[in-house]
């Protein structure tokens, strides 16, 4: 197919280099798709539903997605964009996009997220969290550590509004919605009309060739008036008659159905990448879907929490490694230049020197 390939590898710096193995994006400018099931598709009723997994975008991501979907049950040769998925959580980067998604399948329609708080763009390893509570509250954490939280009726479309304008309800005819008027009490200054919009350029001359029996009489050209000021106008002052904008009072909406199991989902049974990127090298690992916290805590802190300061320590030691062979290089070049400039001036010296003896022969 024409699907970017996967390779397994803890890439070029990392705490443990068979612990940090993940899935690596290997080719740019694809699409990707892999799922894998989960050995026992569950339901979260009554319990929570804890979504992590940990992104490395060691490539420096310029476009591209790092989200994960959880899914139903499903043919996984078949996996691709259109399969329908639960929840798909994680980062986004495209340009100026930094934000982390997370989506909801509800009653047919992919409903998202109104917050958009924003993905790590760094070149290590973090992990991104998801908590789905029985009483329909989420958390988000990023590294361990929450970075958003609220209600799932709030924060996404889920249900129709609790109330509506009432339709019936009509602005009465002595509402006042402008909030400011002329000052009646303003009057425009007796010599406003008197100062006009243009006037002769004082700095003009007229031409020396000029002539006035074939010209005319010369003027000069003009030019805005820096004392116009325009046409009059009162000045503006609160209006005290005005009540604010007039909204119709809120009724309850009679298509709002409540639904105390927004956060559910039955048959749990599968994971998923479908993502596109620009510059591969993203690296995916240690994904756990679970109904404990608890237990996806001592998760992350059995593995990237294990790790994560050795990676950053081998990260920096790269980069300063890279630093210095740039360096050595930029020397290196910065000499051979040097070189090259004196070895020109060398020959344009010894050519002079052949004129000058050749000038001399001929003398």
């Amino acid at each position: 197919s024409g699907l970017g390939k996967f390779e397994l590898t803890a890439g070029k710096w990392y705490g443990d280099k068979e612990a940090d193995k993940g899935i690596q994006t290997s080719q740019d400018a694809k699409f990707y798709a892999i799922a894998a099931k989960i050995p026992t598709p569950f339901s979260n009723e009554g319990k929570p539903l804890v979504i992590q997994y940990t992104v490395k975008h060691e490539q420096n991501i310029d476009c591209g997605g790092g989200y994960l979907k959880v899914l139903p049950d499903f043919e996984l040769k078949g996996f691709e964009g259109e399969t329908k998925y639960y929840v798909m959580f994680g980062p986004d980067i495209c340009g100026a996009t930094k934000k982390i998604h997370f989506i909801f399948h509800y009653k047919g329609q992919n409903l998202l997220w109104k917050k958009e708080p924003r993905a790590e763009t760094d070149q290590l390893t973090h992990v991104y969290t998801a908590v789905i509570n029985p009483d329909n509250t989420y958390e988000v954490l990023v590294d361990n550590v929450k970075r958003e939280s609220g209600k799932l009726e709030e924060d996404w479309d889920f249900l129709k509004p609790k109330t509506i304008p009432d339709p019936n309800d009509k602005k009465p005819s002595d509402w006042v919605d402008e909030a400011e008027i002329d000052d009646p009490e303003d009057k425009k200054p007796a010599d406003w009309d008197s100062i006009p919009e243009t006037i002769p350029d004082p700095d003009a001359t007229q031409p020396e060739d000029w002539d006035e029996e074939e010209d005319g009489k010369w003027e000069p050209p003009t030019i805005s008036n820096p004392k116009f000021k325009g046409k009059w106008k009162p000045k503006r002052i609160p209006n005290p008659k005005y009540k604010g904008v007039w909204k119709a009072r809120e009724i309850p909406n009679p298509d709002y159905v409540a639904d105390d199991k927004l956060y559910k989902y039955d048959g749990i049974a599968a994971v998923g990448f479908d993502l596109w990127q620009v510059k591969s090298g993203t690296i995916f690992d240690n994904i756990i879907i679970t109904d404990s916290v608890q237990e996806a805590k001592e998760f992350y802190e059995s593995t990237t929490g294990k790790t994560k300061d050795a990676e950053k320590k081998n990260f920096d030691k790269v980069e300063e490694d890279k630093r210095k062979a740039e360096e050595e290089e930029r020397k290196k070049r910065e000499s051979e230049d040097k070189s090259k400039a004196q070895e020109d001036e060398e020959d344009d010296e010894e050519e002079e020197d052949d004129s000058a003896s050749n000038k001399k022969d001929e003398l």
